[in-house]
């Protein structure tokens, strides 16, 4: 364990000095990025005051806006994207160099992509948690999260971080068969917003539909974290979410070995 740490800890590192190097960037993306989750919550307040119901999909119009900011908050966490290091590496052929290296290519992904996770959670995901929780209390007039359930919370965003890193990668593994994969993360992120509840809660839709949610990875990226963040679920029913989690995390792990293994064997590297 320590010599893994040893190894892999430098991606991280270094990772987070990159982000650190281009600020500039970073704050544009936060500030598109809160303009996208305020669009969303004037959205769904209009839904509800033109509604005569003061539940929707099992919750409240104040538990709404709650969701809608621990979306912004938990999707700027987990949902790192790794497939495009898989694309460059491809297209600039410097995954030959990692087939060579001593190390897990899959591994070094995952700790370059922990950097990240930890530099967007500093920046600037902690202050808007800490302003959602404030005004959820002064102004909602709601009680505080209890430790056990922020404990619960940032527990089940470690393991979506996993599931989403996963996914990630084994999406990323096209790039061996079509080089350049911008349009379709393009289309992946698309369908990923719906999917993963960050536009619509998985609650609103259909039992059928939610029934086949049960089955995919997706709403364990989003979702799954911030319900629980919003005390939604408790007893066995969180017990088999954080379960179904752990899970999913060994699944996407076992099939991206398998599809790497393959495309490996594919490879072919021109130059030097």
């Amino acid at each position: 364990m320590r010599k893994s740490l040893k190894i892999y800890l430098p991606f991280t590192l270094n990772e987070l000095k990159r982000q650190m190097a281009y600020k500039g960037a970073f704050y544009l993306f936060i500030l598109i990025s809160m303009f996208g989750a305020f669009i969303n919550y004037y959205l769904w307040m209009a839904i509800y005051s033109s509604s005569d119901k003061t539940t929707l999909g099992g919750m409240t119009q104040n538990e709404m806006i709650v969701y809608v900011f621990m979306v912004y908050v938990t999707s700027s966490v987990v949902s790192i994207s790794i497939a495009n290091f898989v694309s460059d590496d491809v297209v600039k052929g410097t995954v030959a160099m990692n087939l060579i290296r001593p190390i897990d290519y899959r591994l070094s992904l995952i700790s370059r992509a922990a950097g990240n996770m930890i530099y967007h959670f500093l920046v600037p995901s902690v202050f808007i948690w800490i302003g959602v929780e404030i005004y959820k209390v002064k102004v909602f007039g709601l009680p505080a999260v209890s430790v056990w359930n922020i404990l619960l919370y940032l527990s089940s965003c470690v393991m979506s971080f996993l599931i989403y890193v996963l996914f990630d990668f084994c999406f990323g593994m096209i790039a061996f068969f079509t080089t350049y994969i911008f349009g379709l993360m393009m289309i992946k992120n698309a369908l990923l917003g719906f999917l993963t509840g960050q536009l619509i809660p998985i609650s609103f839709f259909p039992e059928v539909l939610q029934r086949a949610f049960d089955f995919l990875p997706f709403s364990s990226m989003v979702y799954t974290p911030v319900m629980i963040y919003l005390g939604k679920y408790s007893g066995k029913m969180l017990g088999f979410m954080l379960i179904r989690q752990a899970v999913w995390v060994i699944l996407l792990y076992v099939l991206g070995s398998l599809i790497w293994k393959k495309v490996t064997k594919r490879l072919v590297v021109l130059g030097g």
